[in-house]
């Protein structure tokens, strides 16, 4: 199609082509609807550097009881989710092996197990030649091993490949998304698609913003993303044969109170990492990589007769609670945007409820925003999240969700502050 051809209309337009955006659209996609997905790269952001680590209890951090939720029903879905997708989605039951390099770092895995174990997660000790028996390559050295045998993996670049190649290439417009559409004094304000950076325009009943970092750049949100890149490196190494299998768990480990995990893929490689740094460089870090192979040697020596064939570094998009921005946005952010001034602005006179058509009441009584669901911010559960998420927007595009999911919605920021600035008009047509 060339930029004068006039836009065609779906029922779901997908801004973002990683493995959230590609779940949702498949998931839109099985639920009957026409759906097209709008990237000009499929798969190639954050997407592609995963490792897909399916950790939802290895994963758990302190206080993050909601995440947590929402991680679990995520990782009970993924069977279900990869089935129709065959083998070539990469889906692997293999459990997780958490190991301690020392003393310290086994009593801090020690203590995060009583912490999961409260939340009624199963964790199980191991002792050090239970380990071995399981993992034969592991270091003599090791402290202790805990064994989770719920948390799985998924190959994130097979499972793009396997998603596009289920909608077609018809589904995907390789075009960057410049921004949203929305209808020309439409009451109430609604989305109505989305402009392409080649001028053309992608008519949409529904649009949903799926497309990580990338979303802070769209132009006619009603709310300004609070997203921030976090980097990470990871390694990809080719595991020689008389050394298969490397391990067959997910090994994840403290080295010295610092992460580190190795994952094993079926075709003989492993992927290790991964560092986390907040320093504005999308360049693959020296230090990290060094990090990396020194600690991931500490658990599995073998690690130094590997070939290293690959080192990648992406931005994930984190945000302040570290958890996503899921869901719609309340209708009283439209007023603003569509009036030019600053999104989040405190014009009461135009916030509509849902007596007045704006959608049915969101978590604060308000109604939302017509056409438009938001899902980004996912962080280091991008893969994971995958099929919730999917779920979730599906549940929206059929009318409502469950409440407990209002936790993560996309505007939960813009009441805390009363305002956001920097918040693009967006485009009206008729």
């Amino acid at each position: 199609m060339d930029g004068h051809e006039a836009a065609r209309r779906v029922d779901v337009a997908v801004i973002g082509a990683g493995v959230v955006g590609l779940g949702i659209a498949w998931e839109v996609a099985r639920s009957g609807r026409s759906v097209a997905v709008v990237d000009p790269a499929p798969g190639s952001g954050a997407s592609f550097a995963a490792a897909g680590m399916l950790a939802a209890v290895s994963e758990y951090h302190y206080q993050e009881e909601d995440l947590l939720g929402l991680m679990l029903a995520s990782a009970r879905r993924w069977a279900e989710f990869a089935e129709p997708l065959g083998a070539q989605a990469g889906y692997q039951r293999t459990p997780t092996l958490c190991v301690a390099a020392d003393a310290a770092d086994r009593r801090a895995l020690a203590d995060l197990r009583a912490v999961q174990e409260a939340h009624g997660l199963d964790v199980r000790a191991l002792g050090v030649r239970k380990a071995r028996s399981l993992e034969p390559l592991l270091a003599p050295g090791i402290s202790g091993a805990f064994e989770i045998t719920a948390d799985h993996q998924v190959d994130p670049r097979r499972l793009v490949a396997a998603v596009l190649d289920r909608l077609g290439p018809d589904a995907v417009i390789r075009e960057r998304a410049e921004g949203l559409v929305w209808a020309d004094d439409a009451q109430p304000a609604r989305v109505t698609g989305v402009r392409l950076a080649d001028g053309r325009e992608l008519a949409a009943g529904e649009t949903i913003v799926a497309n990580g970092l990338g979303a802070r750049e769209l132009a006619g949100l009603p709310v300004q993303l609070p997203l921030r890149p976090v980097y990470g490196d990871i390694l990809r190494l080719r595991v020689p044969p008389p050394l298969r299998p490397l391990v067959t768990a997910t090994v994840r480990g403290l080295v010295r109170g610092k992460p580190v995990y190795v994952v094993p893929r079926e075709d003989g490689t492993v992927v290790i990492g991964a560092t986390q740094r907040e320093d504005g460089s999308d360049a693959v870090s020296a230090g990290g990589v060094y990090e990396l192979l020194r600690d991931a040697q500490a658990l599995v020596p073998a690690v130094a007769e590997l070939e290293l064939y690959e080192t990648t570094a992406r931005a994930r998009p984190g945000t302040p609670d570290n958890a996503p921005l899921l869901g719609r946005v309340a209708a009283r952010f439209a007023a603003g945007a569509r009036a030019g001034v600053p999104a989040g602005g405190r014009d009461e006179g135009t916030v509509r409820g849902a007596d007045d058509g704006g959608g049915p009441p969101d978590a604060a009584g308000l109604g939302h925003i017509p056409g438009l669901i938001v899902a980004t911010g996912f962080f280091r559960h991008g893969v994971l999240l995958t099929p919730a998420a999917a779920k979730i927007c599906v549940e929206l595009l059929d009318g409502g969700t469950e409440e407990r999911w209002n936790a993560f919605r996309p505007d939960r920021f813009a009441h805390e502050r009363g305002r956001l600035d920097q918040a693009a008009a967006p485009r009206r047509t008729a």
